[in-house]
């Protein structure tokens, strides 16, 4: 099954999909960009599922400003089915003083695990250990729990924290048998992220690659692949880095080769000053109103549907 903020889902039913977006979010590499509304969270939700999407990953991790009770209203609210996230962000979003930066890998690896098994904390409080957090977010009687966990690196450089919370995130992908995503930075240390957490016991084919599109290098991505990675491309309208254009291009030219049922689509929109609902722009309906017609136009259906729909459902659905 699937595990979304309201309950276990069939994957038949998940529907097509936004891989990776947030909808509450507060990072000190972020300042000003604080996603914390929820109402207006709510009403860019609403936008996303008009532009045509039945589901999303929220993919912030532990102490990111997570909201998990927030989340389930807004899904219960708008009928967007969403799969909430654990786990720990590449070192840069976390604050010299964040007590997580003296957690062990055990430490973390109990967390993860109480996060999608038992529930997420109403709030990411200063703890100790899973077994001290706050009350678990609640909704209809029912815990609140994550579905997928996530960890990044920087920039051809995997930190110490950031190595330690790889192999938490394996150890609770052993026991929950969750998708690990991994942040990348330009998509650098790719093979280097799958070597490690397959020496950890994680087959590369429960591994999403975000923001792969970042390197438009089909072959690399097409490498990726092979070993059987999900490649997350989630970068459009950015031209300041790369134009639609050179992505539409980089997505059939995988799919070219065969690979295009290792794509899944996302917006990482990430901030409140590109939120419509939050007075900026272009907001979460950019993907599914302005970029996805063209995709279509330029690989066909059946090859976006797959990427929307089926590629995602295989992603999210519990190994074990």
């Amino acid at each position: 099954m699937i595990r979304t903020v309201l309950g276990d889902l069939d994957p038949a039913q998940l529907g097509t999909t936004n891989t990776h977006e947030h909808l509450f979010q507060v990072s000190p590499l972020l300042p000003g960009d604080e996603l914390d509304d929820e109402q207006r969270s709510g009403e860019e939700a609403r936008m996303l599922r008009d532009s045509g999407f039945a589901a999303m990953i929220d993919a912030t991790p532990y102490g990111l400003g997570r909201d998990p009770e927030a989340l389930a209203r807004i899904s219960a609210a708008t009928g967007l089915r969403i799969v909430a996230t654990t786990g720990r962000h590449r070192e840069a979003h976390y604050a010299a003083e964040h007590p997580t930066r003296q957690w062990s890998v055990e430490q973390l690896t109990e967390l993860f695990v109480h996060d999608i098994t038992r529930g997420m904390p109403v709030a990411d409080a200063a703890v100790e250990s899973a077994s001290e957090q706050q009350a678990v977010a609640v909704h209809d009687g029912s815990p609140v729990r994550a579905g997928i966990l996530k960890g990044g690196i920087d920039y051809w450089h995997i930190s110490g924290f950031e190595r330690t919370t790889l192999l938490a995130l394996a150890a609770a992908h052993r026991r929950t048998g969750a998708a690990i995503m991994v942040h990348l930075e330009f998509c650098t240390g790719a093979h280097e992220v799958l070597d490690l957490l397959a020496a950890e016991g994680v087959p590369s084919n429960r591994v999403l690659l975000a923001h792969a599109d970042r390197d438009p290098d089909a072959g690399l991505h097409t490498s990726l692949a092979e070993r059987g990675a999900f490649l997350g491309y989630d970068g459009f309208a950015r031209p300041r880095t790369r134009s639609d254009a050179e992505l539409l291009d980089l997505t059939a030219e995988v799919v070219s080769r065969g690979a295009g049922d290792r794509v899944v689509l996302g917006g990482d929109v990430a901030r409140r000053t590109r939120y419509i609902a939050y007075g900026g722009m272009p907001g979460l309906a950019f993907l599914g109103t302005r970029y996805l017609p063209r995709l279509r136009a330029l690989v066909g259906d059946g090859a976006v549907d797959r990427m929307l729909v089926a590629n995602p459902a295989r992603l999210l659905t519990l190994s074990h």
